[in-house]
């Protein structure tokens, strides 16, 4: 029997959905393929069609979370005086929409975005291509042009060790990794500077 795409992406979200709750239930660790496929209603094998790897499946969940945050972000774009302002209010509107994945971050930062990664599965490529276009976007917003290869290099560098400190940040609301992000971007907008003189007092406040 042919399986249609329809079916196909039926199969798909119902692996997401099992994986979903199992992760939020038991935890990734104890999460397995095994357990996602029962709970998806489908054999192993045919888990294995659509994702290669657990950590496959927490990707796609970030993606997906990823992509909701885009979407919003880009239907409300705010109207803010500065570059670094948007790219605050836009990685805020990320974290809020992986809030649900927070415990698990780790286990994707070292697997599907670490850079010592020989490969980087569909899903791992997804987040940080979009992620990276809509920093491009914002730049040319105001008035930036096209980043370099090496700024958005850079840029996503210091998102990853954003990801990683909020994973396990235990302060209020995560106001630490707050704090962590307006310095971050304040250097980084800094460096894009042609002088290369870097603000030292952060101006961006919110919550996550």
């Amino acid at each position: 029997m042919r399986v249609t795409t329809q079916t196909k992406a039926r199969t798909r979200e119902k692996i997401l959905d099992a994986a979903r709750q199992l992760f939020a239930c038991n935890g990734f660790d104890e999460a397995t393929t095994r357990n996602i496929a029962d709970a998806a209603g489908i054999a192993t094998g045919t888990l294995f069609n659509y994702f290669p790897t657990k950590e496959a499946v927490l990707a796609s969940l970030a993606t997906e979370a990823a992509s909701v945050a885009l979407d919003e972000f880009s239907d409300g774009d705010p109207e803010t005086e500065s570059f670094e302002e948007d790219l605050f209010a836009f990685t805020a509107a990320l974290l809020r929409k992986l809030k649900p994945l927070r415990k698990h971050i780790v286990a994707l930062l070292e697997t599907a975005l670490s850079p010592l990664a020989l490969t980087a599965g569909e899903a791992s490529q997804s987040f940080r291509v979009a992620h990276l276009e809509t920093v491009g976007r914002l730049a040319k917003k105001h008035r930036r042009g096209d980043l370099p290869p090496v700024a958005l290099q850079l840029y996503w560098t210091l998102h990853i060790g954003l990801l990683s400190f909020w994973s396990s940040d235990r302060s209020p609301r995560q106001e630490d990794t707050l704090a962590l992000l307006d310095h971050s971007l304040s250097m980084f907008v800094g460096w894009l500077e042609p002088q290369g003189n870097l603000p030292t007092t952060p101006k961006t406040k919110g919550k996550v």
